[in-house]
């Protein structure tokens, strides 16, 4: 079962590489942030940081339909 620790030292551009093997786009970017689309899911937001927060992560994880576990396998 996983545990989530990966989550802790995920970047904002690496969580969007992995939005992206899902089938998500970069829709815009405001500021710091990018805005991601699906034909089928959610649209969720990414905050192009260094580090993102582990909740921060978790929620958009859970917004896209996945469970940690698969997030950590797109990464």
């Amino acid at each position: 079962m996983p545990d989530g620790r990966r989550l802790r030292d995920v970047s904002g551009d690496q969580a969007i590489r992995a939005f992206e093997r899902l089938g998500y786009r970069i829709a815009r970017v405001k500021g710091s942030h990018v805005i991601m689309e699906h034909p089928e899911r959610r649209a969720i937001v990414i905050p192009r940081h260094r580090r993102l927060r582990p909740g921060t992560l978790l929620g958009r994880i859970k917004d896209a339909g996945l469970t940690v576990e698969e997030f950590e396998n797109l990464l």
